[in-house]
């Protein structure tokens, strides 16, 4: 499976359940679900065959699954 994302482009996390819900013990700093990412990295996929990436924000850098993402 291919990844349907390029590096520079612009993401946000697929929002599962309640919109902008923090997890338990996050902090005030932390990322929220509304939180604008950039792709910065391909990760080829795990034994799934679902492609990955590493996407960055201004409050810092993730992996994520491509299903866990939607384009901006």
């Amino acid at each position: 499976m291919s990844h349907v994302f390029k590096l520079g482009d612009r993401v946000r996390r697929a929002s599962f359940g309640f919109a902008n819900v923090r997890m338990p013990g996050a902090r005030s700093g932390d990322a929220v679900e509304t939180d604008i990412f950039e792709v910065v990295r391909l990760v080829p996929g795990d034994q799934t065959g679902e492609p990955a990436y590493r996407i960055k924000s201004s409050s810092g850098e993730r992996a994520v699954r491509e299903g866990e993402i939607t384009a901006v």
